[in-house]
């Protein structure tokens, strides 16, 4: 597994990897043209996938899935997923370009997407599913079984994406369990608090939004054939205990949420304290003035 930097390295990277997957085929012995390069791509939050096929039609085969849209290249295969990611087996650097630039218009802006990822792989023909030596070992190159492969691969990455977001948000507000601990309150107005509640719950929200998108494809109800190879990448990805993990990340959100919901009761309630006792204070004035 290999992640890219940045555009202006792809193709560098591409070559390298290319080459890299056709030695490794050599030690494994797998026909080297049976061999490519998987590259997985987060483009936004979310992609138009009508919309999507309607531009890219004209110049090559589409078909809508659930879920995701399939490109058929004279060289290459593309899955766009509308939950955001484009996912490439063996497309050149320029083609993906092209195809980028021909949907962006159907594609929601995300802030601080996670950074390309590459894989390799190979076609053993009529085997099974196998990961050995960073190659995923395919039985076939129909769009079917590269479609339940990416399947896998584009949920691994929209899982990721929420784990950073998650553990990012902890470590963020930090500080805050820290001067609570340390000195019994938070040093923050009763307007700050209720911006960090607000950040707090717009981040579990998001991820509760598209906590569905974790579950396994709606496309194999369809194509029950397939979920084999996506069980079987699945379990490899660690896609199951990963989710358990960031529900505890969350869990972890909502204890933030009640605190700050708690420390920012304490601060109204003490604010109402105050008040009280000034209004006994000048009414005690008034009546010895008067």
């Amino acid at each position: 597994m290999t992640s890219s930097v940045t555009p202006s390295t792809s193709k560098l990277v591409s070559t390298s990897i290319e080459k890299g997957a056709q030695q490794g085929a050599q030690n494994n012995n797998v026909d080297t043209k049976s061999t490519g390069l998987i590259q997985i791509e987060q483009l936004g939050e979310h992609i138009e996938l009508k919309e999507a096929q309607s531009k890219l039609s004209h110049h090559y085969f589409c078909q809508q899935y659930k879920d995701a849209l399939y490109v058929s290249l004279p060289r290459g295969h593309v899955f766009i997923f509308d939950y955001g990611f484009i996912l490439t087996w063996s497309v050149l650097p320029a083609k993906l370009i092209d195809i980028r630039n021909s949907i962006k218009a159907s594609v929601s802006a995300v802030e601080h997407p996670i950074a390309a990822e590459s894989w390799q792989y190979a076609v053993k023909a009529n085997e099974p599913l196998s990961i050995r030596d960073d190659f995923i070992h395919i039985p076939n190159k129909e769009a079917l079984t590269l479609l339940a492969v990416s399947h896998a691969l584009a949920q691994s990455r929209i899982l990721e994406y929420f784990e950073i977001k998650a553990q990012h948000t902890i470590a963020q507000h930090s500080h805050l369990t820290r001067s609570l601990a340390t000195k019994g309150t938070i040093p923050l107005t009763r307007n700050g608090l209720s911006k960090e509640r607000g950040q707090l719950f717009q981040t579990k929200s998001d991820i509760l939004l598209h906590f569905n998108l974790l579950d396994t494809p709606e496309f194999f109800w369809h194509y029950p054939e397939q979920e084999h190879i996506y069980t079987a990448l699945s379990k490899y990805l660690e896609i199951k205990p990963r989710v358990e993990l960031l529900n505890l990340k969350l869990s972890t959100i909502t204890e933030l949420l009640d605190m700050l919901a708690n420390e920012q009761h304490h601060k109204h309630s003490a604010f109402l304290e105050w008040i009280i006792i000034v209004l006994i204070a000048v009414d005690i004035a008034v009546y010895f003035v008067g």
